[in-house]
């Protein structure tokens, strides 16, 4: 018989910055991981990323993500075997029309144009094709980690870091081999 839920003990704590509006203009450094670790999107040969086909489907809905949101710009990023490292930029706040007669109610889930509906709408594009295509699900860690780049010196070198996170691939801590039995 499974568990009831219990609040305490299965209580999702956010990890985003309270208070923080992520559809705020800015660049932002994003790393989301496959379910698992699995390493699902290639391999690393002679430091250099070789994107499988699974690969190339998160290749193709990343590249595609300024289609979707015209405030968004994208920096550089990699796919790596078992997760995918970016910067995006949001370029300014996109305006939305409503009718002045209508309520708006907050829906459950991230905001409209936030960095969290890009990436929730970037997962979910590539779980759908992979899911229809190859048949395959649990593509995903629940989440991402997000972080928001404060200056140029800083976007900088994170730039450095995605573009040397192959030749890296031993030492990465998302590296299967580097993650320690819980």
């Amino acid at each position: 018989m499974p568990s009831k839920f219990d609040p305490k003990k299965h209580h999702r704590r956010s990890i985003r910055l309270k208070r923080y509006d992520y559809t705020s203009a800015g660049a932002y450094f994003i790393t989301i991981v496959t379910y698992q670790r699995e390493c699902l999107f290639g391999e690393i040969a002679d430091g250099e990323m070789i994107l499988n086909d699974y690969g190339r489907v998160a290749d193709e809905f990343w590249r595609a993500i300024p289609e979707h949101f015209e405030n968004v710009e994208l920096g550089a990023f990699v796919i790596m075997p078992n997760h995918i490292h970016g910067i995006i930029v949001i370029t300014d706040v996109a305006t939305q029309c409503v009718a002045p007669t209508v309520t708006i109610t907050s829906p459950r889930g991230p905001k409209s144009r936030s960095i969290g509906a890009i990436v929730g709408s970037f997962k979910s594009a590539v779980s759908y094709r992979l899911n229809k295509q190859f048949n395959v699900t649990n593509i995903w860690q629940r989440n991402f980690y997000e972080h928001i780049i404060c200056n140029e010196t800083e976007r900088n070198n994170i730039h450095l870091y995605i573009e040397t996170n192959p030749i890296n691939w031993r030492n990465d801590l998302e590296n299967p081999i580097n993650v320690k039995a819980k």
